[in-house]
């Protein structure tokens, strides 16, 4: 018979089962169990500097004494490419010109006027 414990603990489960590497093998291979869910996927490593590619999470995996099974603990959900987030709510590159730009660039350089050849 399982304690009380075992049960308490077989609700709210969440692990990862690691069967191989991917096939550039900077990864692992793995299916994801939690209640009502049997997941196939892949880890990489965090690396600084490179991007995380979105519809994912960022996880922390704890290894489970004499089995390939880790326990999964959720750090982020990285949101889908093409989700609009709050600070980017526009597509493109960031906008850098200024009014105090546009204003030096005109005494600078002038403005057009209506007989200025182009090139």
């Amino acid at each position: 018979m399982a304690s009380d414990d075992q049960n308490k603990d077989s609700k709210d489960f969440d692990v990862v089962l690691v069967h191989g590497k991917t096939p550039d093998g900077e990864g692992a291979c793995v299916l994801r169990a939690r209640p009502g869910r049997l997941e196939a996927g892949e880890v990489r490593p965090l690396r600084e500097g490179r991007p995380v590619h979105g519809g994912g999470q960022i996880l922390q995996l704890a290894p489970r004494p004499g089995s390939y099974l880790y326990d999964v603990k959720a750090q982020y959900d990285v949101p889908s490419v093409g989700t609009a987030q709050p600070e980017a709510a526009h597509a493109g590159p960031a906008q850098v010109a200024t009014s105090a730009y546009r204003e030096s660039w005109e005494r600078t350089f002038g403005t057009p006027g209506p007989n200025r050849a182009l090139n």
